[in-house]
């Protein structure tokens, strides 16, 4: 196949390391010509550009397609897109991300070519102004009808997306982001070795979330329950892997909560070094008010951590109450305090759990899975275009 991504950038995130795996297996396992469009990658959440570059397969940045709304850029950015897939005349489309999403499908539109669609989380979202909400509902409305499929990362995204009248069940296929599974069913590191590096005693429990330090991503409620966990398990430690514009907010909070000792600031970290302080924890925590699936949550799991987290979008796809980890409602403190405590104190649940989580999710999270899984949807979509 010959088949172009759009996506809009390629910072070190979820959606994005999903992207970037199909991209690879697709080069590198099925032999076919493939081609990464994206915007300029910038700030403070990393970039994925330097793993691209040295993929083999062909990348190309168009200056214009930036994640802020600008009707000047945006329109720019669509007529790069034209020419860009003109030039490359791929056999299918696949975009990624809202932005890159709705114009990387008017231009492929505009060229009559097959075209599919991945929702990694939802346009519309908790915490928007009405008018931006309305706004992206009637954008993906207008998107979807050009495109040929809709694949989400979990039944979640479907369930919002039909539910708001965007698109209709039979038009949806449901594929789990994909990862690289082998670092996280075996630590790269001795884990003592890396908590020792952090200044983390062998007797402490380690309760650790990955997610940059941004609006919606919920630390702020994981910090409020900070107090409440430490009150009864004093050596408890809380390890945050990320960083963003909001890292001086959270120290100052935590600082005045007197639980600086407590917490651990790991920054911004390869996506490679994941897995090890991952293994470092013993629990996952993930308080996002908004997610597709959060990607951390299966690693956890196949990890054998137990996790809790919210009950958000897909996370109740594998946080499975009293089997593999506990699920909140959104922005609860007193119940996330309650949960973090319980597992705290139980290493025999942590461990059941957490060996539950690898046994159901290995596979399916796998991220040869996942670009097989895609292959066959391109396939289909492409054999209905013929018919």
């Amino acid at each position: 196949m010959r088949v172009a991504h759009i996506i809009t950038r390629m910072i070190i995130g979820g959606a994005q390391q999903n992207t970037l795996y199909t991209v690879e297996d697709q080069y590198r396992d099925y032999q076919d010509e493939v081609i990464l469009m994206t915007g300029p990658t910038t700030g403070p959440e990393g970039t994925l550009i330097p793993r691209a570059e040295q993929g083999g397969f062909d990348l190309q940045i168009l200056p214009h397609l930036t994640r802020s709304i600008s009707p000047l850029n945006d329109w720019q950015a669509y007529r790069e897109l034209i020419a860009a897939l003109r030039a490359y005349q791929p056999d299918l489309v696949h975009t990624h991300s809202s932005k890159a999403g709705i114009l990387g499908r008017a231009a492929a539109w505009k060229l009559k070519l097959p075209t599919v669609h991945t929702i990694h989380g939802a346009a519309f979202h908790f915490g928007q102004s009405p008018v931006n909400y309305h706004a992206y509902i009637a954008a993906e409305k207008w998107a979807a009808r050009r495109c040929d499929r809709l694949i989400s990362v979990c039944d979640a995204m479907t369930d919002q997306y039909v539910a708001a009248g965007i698109t209709t069940r039979d038009r949806c296929d449901t594929v789990y982001s994909g990862m690289e599974v082998e670092p996280f069913l075996t630590p790269p590191r001795p884990p003592e070795e890396v908590r020792r590096e952090l200044g983390i005693e062998p007797e402490q429990i380690v309760i650790g979330k990955v997610a940059r330090l941004f609006h919606l991503k919920g630390h702020k409620y994981l910090i409020e329950a900070a107090k409440q966990v430490v009150d009864v398990q004093p050596g408890v430690r809380f390890l945050l892997i990320g960083d963003g514009i909001l890292r001086a907010e959270f120290e100052a909070r935590i600082a005045e909560l007197g639980l600086s000792d407590h917490f651990i600031f790991a920054g911004l970290v390869p996506p490679e070094r994941v897995p090890e302080l991952i293994h470092a924890m013993d629990i996952v925590v993930h308080t996002s008010v908004w997610e597709g699936l959060a990607r951390v949550l299966p690693q956890g799991l196949i990890a054998s951590k137990p996790v809790v987290s919210y009950d958000v979008d897909g996370a109740r796809e594998v946080v499975i109450p009293e089997e593999t980890g506990y699920l909140l409602p959104p922005e609860s403190i007193e119940s996330l305090a309650q949960a973090l405590i319980e597992l705290a104190s139980d290493p025999e649940k942590r461990r059941r759990f957490g060996q539950t989580g690898r046994d159901r999710f290995t596979d399916q999270f796998r991220h040869q899975t996942m670009t097989r899984q895609l292959r066959e949807i391109y396939q289909r979509v492409l054999d209905e275009r013929q018919s």
